[in-house]
Formats: structure tokens, C-alpha cells, sequence
């Protein structure tokens, strides 16, 4: 009966992250460039078993969510006429660079603004230089892999994309960013056309996450119903023993 109350217990709450896996890809469902989620379920190991260079297997009972993927398929394009909106056709992604961290992310949401920064000159003194942004302090790369600095704010940048080797894996980050590591293998610049004056909306489908929703909700409640089920039956066990 505990096996069967530790089972039921896993189930209900591996069954609340899945559920909010599908949430988070509803709200989602009008950011742009965002790319929907999938939880994938395995089952646990109930002694412990070694893996790959001595890493301990996962030891539990019943299911738990072992990984989420990310479904990068293409989504529709949305033409918005602003003059620094841009939208991929075909596969890749834009780059962005964090001057902070040095850090470099990846994302399909081509909404940039124009920024300005403050830089050392030649003379030692500071000046502003604007640059092509996500508007949270990134500044997108350009077509050879360089921050793009920006000179006619009604103009069209010269923007990049870029490939990445294996896209499974990717740390998903916040503002729909991914952070490629090196299972992701290399990273190159792409050739997909860079369309100005559009966005690509979200690729999340609002019937299949709410049935999906749906789905969860009736597993995590039947989930709890074996819980009280072996609960009840370990005390009417309990009540016959004494």
C-alpha cells in the first residue's frame, strides 16, 4: 500500500508541473517569436541505477517529467509596418548580445528598439552610441557577428541569423531566449531572409494546450484519488492487525 501511495502522490504532483508547462505556453500565446513547450514523461527507477559516467539514474516510484522540449516549427508572420521589426523566413535565429555578461542568446522575436549606450571614445571621452536592442539591454548582432550601431533610425539594419548544430537542448531563458551549451554543437551564421516590418507570432496552439490542460487536470485528480484509495485501504489493514 505504500508503494502504491508514493506512486499516486509522484503522479499528482509531476501532473501540477506538466500543467504548468501548457500554462505557460497559453500565456504565451500572443508573444512574439515565443515557442511552445512540451513536457515528456518517463518512468522511475525503483532502486537506484547507474548511468553514464557513474550519474545516478532517477529512483522514485510511478512517473515524473524528465525533460521539456521546445517545438521550434515556424509560426505565422504578422506584418506590423514598424520600422525596426523583423521577422525570419525559414529556420534560425537572431543574436543577441549582453554588454554586461558578454553573454550571447538567441531568439525568433524580432521586436528591437533603438538604444543608446555610453562608450569610451578615441580621446578617452564618453559619447553615446545607439544601437539596435531588444529593448532590455541586449544588442543584436548583424549579418558578420558584430553588434549593429545605428546612424538612421528609419533605415534597415543590416540583421543576422544564425544556425545552431543541434537546437535540442537549448536552455530556454526568459523574453522567449535561448542559451545554446556544447551539446548544442557549433553555431553559424545563417542565409534565411530577414523580412523588415513583420514578426513571427507565437507557435503555441491554444486547442491543443487547453485540452492538454484538461488532460492534466483529470490525471492529477485521479492521482489523488489513489492516494485516498491506498490511505483508506492501509487503515482498514491497520484497524483488522490490532
Amino acid at each position: 500500500m505504500l508503494q502504491a501511495f508514493y506512486s499516486a502522490s509522484v503522479g499528482a504532483q509531476q501532473q501540477m508541473m506538466g500543467m504548468n508547462v501548457h500554462g505557460n505556453n497559453i500565456a504565451n500565446v500572443n508573444t512574439y517569436g515565443y515557442k511552445a513547450e512540451k513536457p515528456a514523461f518517463g518512468v522511475l527507477m525503483n532502486s537506484m541505477v547507474n548511468g553514464v559516467d557513474g550519474v545516478q539514474l532517477p529512483k522514485g516510484s510511478g512517473a515524473a517529467v524528465m525533460s521539456t522540449a521546445t517545438d521550434f516549427r515556424e509560426a505565422e508572420i504578422t506584418q506590423t509596418g514598424r520600422d525596426q521589426d523583423y521577422a525570419i523566413l525559414g529556420p534560425g535565429f537572431f543574436a543577441l548580445y549582453d554588454p554586461s555578461t558578454q553573454e550571447i542568446s538567441f531568439t525568433r522575436d524580432g521586436s528591437f528598439t533603438i538604444s543608446s549606450f555610453q562608450e569610451a571614445g578615441e580621446d578617452g571621452t564618453m559619447e553615446t552610441v545607439w544601437y539596435l536592442g531588444d529593448g532590455e539591454g541586449r544588442q543584436v548582432l548583424n549579418t558578420t557577428g558584430y553588434p549593429i550601431v545605428v546612424t538612421d533610425p528609419t533605415a534597415e539594419q543590416p540583421v543576422g541569423t544564425f544556425l545552431i548544430q543541434y537546437q535540442d537542448g537549448l536552455q530556454h531563458l526568459d523574453s522567449g531566449r535561448f542559451l545554446n551549451g556544447d551539446k548544442n554543437g557549433a553555431v553559424w551564421i545563417g542565409t534565411s531572409e530577414v523580412r523588415r516590418g513583420a514578426l513571427e507570432t507565437s507557435n503555441t496552439d491554444l486547442a491543443t494546450e487547453l485540452g492538454k490542460v484538461i488532460e492534466r487536470q483529470r490525471a492529477y485528480v485521479y492521482a489523488l484519488r489513489m492516494v485516498t484509495t491506498a490511505d483508506e485501504v492501509e487503515n482498514t489493514i491497520n484497524g483488522l492487525t490490532n
